[in-house]
């Protein structure tokens, strides 16, 4: 059975060696992890005994980054608490959009065919 959570009870775990923070509605308690955080212990410290939904987010985490979450999982944020909270979206991985532009293949089109009209049609001309 998973463990639950308030707001409240997520506060009282806010200093060093006894950390909790609430990601997504899950609770963490990140105290043995903060020395190791690649971004530095106090951007585990800024965010102790809150919702660091939006600022786990806003960084960027990677996949690897979110697996490593799992192991300091410890119970979910009450639904209260959690109707309290404002939702932030996952992010997602940029969808790389097309660039299209014919621009692209027709400029390097003209350069080449430039260059092999002056090799081989006017540059034999001028030997003449």
């Amino acid at each position: 059975m998973v463990a639950i959570y308030t707001q409240a009870q997520v506060e009282e775990h806010n200093t060093k060696g006894n950390l909790w923070m609430v990601i997504h509605n899950k609770v963490y308690d990140v105290s043995t992890f903060a020395e190791d955080h690649p971004g530095g212990e106090e951007a585990i410290y800024d965010e102790a005994g809150k919702d660091a939904t939006e600022s786990f987010e806003d960084i960027g985490h990677s996949d690897e980054a979110r697996e490593l979450l799992e192991q300091f999982y410890i119970g979910d944020l009450d639904g209260v608490s959690a109707a309290k909270a404002t939702p932030v979206p996952v992010t997602q991985l940029p969808v790389e959009k097309p660039k299209g532009s014919i621009l692209r293949v027709l400029i390097p089109a003209v350069a080449v065919a430039g260059i092999l009209l002056y090799k081989f049609v006017i540059a034999p001309q001028q030997k003449n």
